[in-house]
Formats: C-alpha cells, structure tokens, sequence
C-alpha cells in the first residue's frame, strides 16, 4: 500500500476501524480526522446520564485521548475535510492542506434533520442533539427552564424526554404519525412506551403537527400545533431523523443511495475508498438499509481494518440495538420492518416483556423491555436463523433456553 491509511470520521465507526487495526498490528500508517476537537467518544450516554449531569465527559471517551499516539495513530481532530480528489488519492481540509492516502476510510456519520426556518427552526432554544456541544447548549438551556417540547417520537426523543422529567422539568412530545415509535416498532412496543412516558408525568400528542415555533427576540417561546393550541416552552428539542452525511461522497463521484453504497466488505465504488457506519448503506435480504446504531458503526469500522489488513471477511452481523429511559433498558436484535406479526412474552419474575415480529413464519426481531433473558435468547436464535413458532414464546411457561438448545445443531 503505498501512503497512509486516512480515516475521515472519529466517531465510533473511526475508533473501531483504529483499534482493529492496532491489534492486527497493521503495517501501514494511519491517519485519523475528526471535524470535532475531540479524540473519539461514546454518543448514547450524551441524550441520558450525561444531560443530566450524572456522567462526567471523562467517561465518554471509547479510548483515553493519549492512546492513539501511543499506539501509531496521528490524529487530526478539529480538521474539516472540504473535498476528496479520488484520482489524485487526496483529502484537501478546509484551508486547503492536501494530504495523501493509500486507502481512505469514510466515517463521517449522519446529522440531525433540521427543522426548516420557515417553521423557527432557527430560533435561539430550538435544539437537536447529535455532538458533545450540541448536548451542552441542551444541559444549560434545561437548567433554566421549566418547560421542554419535543418535537418527534422517536428514541432519541423519548430518551431526551425522559432525562428531562428526571431534571424536574414539564414534558411534552409531539408526533405527527398515530403512535410514537410508529417508524421502527410494533403497536405493542409503542403502547408499552407511551404508558411509560405518562406514568412519569410526559404528555403525549400523537397525530399532531407543529404550525411552527413561535418566537420572542428571537427566543422560541411557544409551539402552535395544527389542532389551534398553542403550548408555551422554554426550550424545544427536534427529534425528527438523521441524514447521512454524504456529500463528500457524492461530490468525488462515489455510489450513494440513502448514504454511501458499500458492499460485503464495506467497499465502496472506489476500489481505494472503503466506508463505515451511520454513512453507508448496504443490501440485506435483498434490500439496501442505512443502519444508526452503535452496533453497526463498531462492526463496520472493525471488518474495514480486517479487510485492509488482508482478511477475506464479510458484514454478516444481525443488528441490535438499545435505548433507556427511566428505570427501563429496551433491547433489540434485528430489524422489524416488513413484520406482519407481532406477539407478546411477558416476564412475571421481573416485570418486564418482550415483542418478537415475524413474517410469516420467519422470526425477523425481538424487542426486550426489562427482559435481558428473552433478549439473549431472542438474539442468539436470530444469529442460528431459528424460527420458534409463535405461539412458542408467547407462552411464559416455555423455556427459551431449551427451545434454543433443542435447535443447535448436534
């Protein structure tokens, strides 16, 4: 190989990639640029413990910022990649230093969807939540605040939701489709979610949409909603999606679709160009997805450093994920979309229940509320290509583990 390895990104896709690689003991030598000034650290404690104060920014980092350096890495944190000059194997930074490549890597990640100006997305106490900075404005606008909307039902929402509530203050979510969560649950997981929020004191708005945010000196100081209310906040928080940041990408002439194509082996169009993370999409069951989730970033960036490091693997990973709000862990392995089927397993001895989806016969994903047993399971069966049937795990006097066992193979 002739030059470095460049990885642009330093999230967890850029940190898995050079810790691989670190332990492969990789010859070539590698170059990590971050447009943040921060060495890598770990995102989903920033919407929970580290809102709230209960998390110092210590402990977020995934590796003690002095360990690239002891381990080979040169890093460029603060560095904003402007343009990639594929045919010239060049990154070119925001004020115009060339730096050269033998391979890149792509771990740019994805951006909050913005609400437009037209609706006051701009005003000052409107807020998105994706970076350390962005989780600071958050923190101390809530600190002087009594009242928190927030726009969008997803998990990053509720999740913000519920570290608002935990801090003191009034909550309310506004969705615009019928049910919170309605994107990537099932109306059972939806249900269990919304009792949670209202029994912590959250109001729920579902099949609501915003007019726009109203604003005073160029403060956010009410939401008016398209049934004619109008709700006063002191702060609002917009939870509407994430768009894969792809432009670099595009613009140097890659494959992209719904985020940088990649295949197998984390390949893009460009033979020297390799990517990972919430940036890429890839085929799975015959469909091309864009996964955001841990999970994925760290398995992508560390087949990356496998491949480039001469090993003939490939992304089989069945995805999980997680999310907490409250006194309540949710965990999930697979993908929900596409379910026809959904059945309920509940836990007696701890409480809590899990959701697993089929298509047809096919058990596809599992949702665990309090459930870690019936997550295990539910994911290790996943991972075998097992098809409990239905009726199976519904019933709690089934034992997953011997369901599990019985189809192993001998």
């Amino acid at each position: 190989m002739k030059g470095p390895i460049v990885v642009v990104g330093a999230g967890q896709a850029g940190a898995s990639f050079v810790s691989r690689h670190v332990t492969l003991g990789g010859d070539a030598p590698v170059i990590l640029i971050g447009e943040e000034p921060y060495a890598p650290y770990q995102r989903p404690p920033l919407s929970k413990k580290f809102l709230t104060g209960e998390l110092e920014r210590d402990r977020l980092w995934i590796r003690q910022p002095d360990w690239y350096g002891q381990n080979g890495i040169t890093t460029r944190f603060g560095t904003r990649i402007a343009e990639l000059a594929p045919s010239q194997r060049t990154v070119i930074t925001d004020s115009g230093e060339r730096i050269g490549y033998g391979k890149l890597v792509l771990c740019t990640g994805s951006r909050p969807r913005l609400l437009p100006d037209a609706l006051g997305g701009s005003l000052d106490g409107v807020h998105t939540l994706r970076e350390i900075g962005d989780a600071d404005r958050l923190a101390e606008r809530l600190g002087g605040s009594r009242r928190l909307i927030v726009i969008g039902g997803g998990y990053i929402g509720l999740e913000i939701a519920a570290s608002a509530r935990k801090l003191g203050l009034e909550v309310t979510v506004i969705e615009m489709a019928e049910r919170i969560l309605q994107r990537v649950a099932s109306e059972q997981t939806s249900l269990y979610f919304r009792s949670l929020h209202r029994d912590h004191g959250v109001e729920i708005l579902e099949s609501t949409r915003i007019v726009r945010i109203a604003g005073r000196d160029g403060v956010a100081r009410r939401v008016e909603l398209d049934s004619g209310e109008t709700i006063d906040a002191d702060a609002v928080l917009v939870g509407i999606g994430a768009l894969p940041n792809v432009e670099l990408a595009e613009a140097a002439g890659i494959e992209c679709e719904n985020g940088i194509c990649v295949d197998e082996a984390c390949r893009t169009s460009d033979a020297d160009i390799h990517a990972a993370g919430d940036c890429t999409s890839f085929v799975r069951n015959g469909q091309r997805i864009r996964l955001e989730s841990v999970q994925n970033a760290a398995d992508q960036g560390d087949l990356t450093a496998r491949v480039l490091s001469g090993h003939d693997d490939r992304y089989a990973s069945v995805p999980w994920f997680w999310s907490e709000q409250y006194d309540c862990m949710l965990q999930i392995a697979g993908l929900s979309q596409g379910f026809d089927r959904a059945v309920i397993r509940r836990n007696s001895t701890s409480g809590g229940q899990s959701v697993w989806y089929y298509t047809g016969e096919r058990l596809i994903a599992v949702d665990a509320m309090n459930d870690t047993k019936s997550y295990a399971f539910g994911r290790r069966m996943l991972e075998m290509g097992m098809n409990p049937r239905a009726d199976q795990v519904e019933d709690e006097q089934t034992d997953l583990k011997a369901l599990l066992q019985a189809g192993m193979p001998k």
